[in-house]
């Protein structure tokens, strides 16, 4: 009975390192396999709110009380594994603005994006992809520079893309997605801005004395073609500019159906230096034009808007602030 003891320990002495080193190397191996077949899901997102107030008490320089808010929420969750790439993405922004004791606070940034895009792999870079995204915007919208009556709502306009083509995505960084079929919808929920025509859908018609014979509609659909272009480089490791991520993107639609030479473009850009790992300093910029859409003109400069055109719309916002990153 001894002899056997002493020699199984004998033996697991000798053949230890062996059978130790197979497990592991199996256990190394079933980690790798593990690792790499799991459904990869990769999230993320930035949380910024940024504040400027000015404060004057017997300043005889002049000038008046204000005090700035801005806000951003931007998150997304994507899914990738063997030949699927599912990309989803939410952009939430709001704004407000006071000058002086008396003033009501006024909105300088309102905005809703949402993208979701699911693709297959065709070839090394491109992918059959479809598309939604929806944008709008939350509460309602007035041009403080003319006048103060309502000029947008809360879903008006709303805005909806459902498209269908090809996803060119040679790297993390780039994008270009071209769709030759793509419906467009837009949405006024809001009866007095349809009455108008806003946003491009049917206003209302009226009889000679101005009362309203029928409503205005409330939506319009389009089929045309689209493309989405994107750049992005966010993880702050940028090797020319370090601790800057830069992102632009423009969206661009034809109209097949009603005057196609007229192409609504959509182009967004955001720079943002981190400063430290709270402190961020941000730019954004947006630009729009879209026939369908009539800004109010004055056109012999009597301070009355007589008349109304399709213009190049731009927001810039600057804004240094607190920001978030996971």
């Amino acid at each position: 009975m001894k002899k056997r003891t002493i020699l199984s320990i004998l033996l697991l002495l000798v053949f230890h390192p062996i059978v130790f080193s197979q497990v592991t190397d199996a256990e190394s191996k079933l980690r790798t396999i593990v690792t790499d077949t799991i459904p990869g899901w990769k999230k993320g997102g930035i949380l910024g709110l940024s504040l400027a107030q000015t404060s004057l008490t017997n300043w005889a320089s002049g000038g008046q009380n204000s005090l700035a808010i801005n806000g951003l929420i931007s998150v997304f969750a994507n899914y990738k594994k063997d030949n699927i790439a599912w990309d989803n993405s939410l952009d939430v922004g709001y704004g407000l603005l006071k000058q002086g004791k008396n003033s009501d606070y006024m909105k300088t940034d309102d905005k809703f994006d949402f993208m979701s895009k699911f693709g297959k792999k065709a070839t090394k870079n491109f992918f059959y992809t479809a598309l939604l995204n929806v944008r709008t915007q939350m509460t309602v919208g007035k041009d403080y520079a003319k006048d103060t009556s309502k000029i947008s709502n809360f879903l008006a306009p709303l805005y909806v893309i459902g498209a269908l083509g090809m996803d060119y995505k040679p790297n993390s960084y780039f994008g270009a997605f071209i769709a030759p079929l793509t419906g467009k919808i837009t949405w006024v929920n809001d009866q007095e801005l349809a009455n108008a025509g806003a946003f491009g859908v049917q206003g209302a018609k009226y009889d000679n004395l101005g009362a309203i014979l029928e409503l205005g509609k409330k939506s319009k659909s389009e089929f045309g073609g689209y493309v989405r272009i994107i750049y992005s480089r966010n993880d702050f490791k940028n090797e020319l500019l370090k601790n800057v991520s830069f992102t632009t993107k423009a969206d661009l639609f034809s109209n097949y159906l009603h005057n196609p030479q007229f192409v609504d473009v959509s182009w967004e850009t955001q720079v943002a230096l981190q400063v430290n790992k709270y402190i961020r300093v941000n730019v954004n910029t947006h630009l729009i034009w879209d026939k369908d859409i009539l800004i109010p003109i004055d056109t012999n400069n009597d301070g009355t808007m007589d008349d109304s055109k399709a213009l190049v719309q731009f927001k810039e916002i600057l804004g240094v602030g607190l920001s978030y990153k996971f």
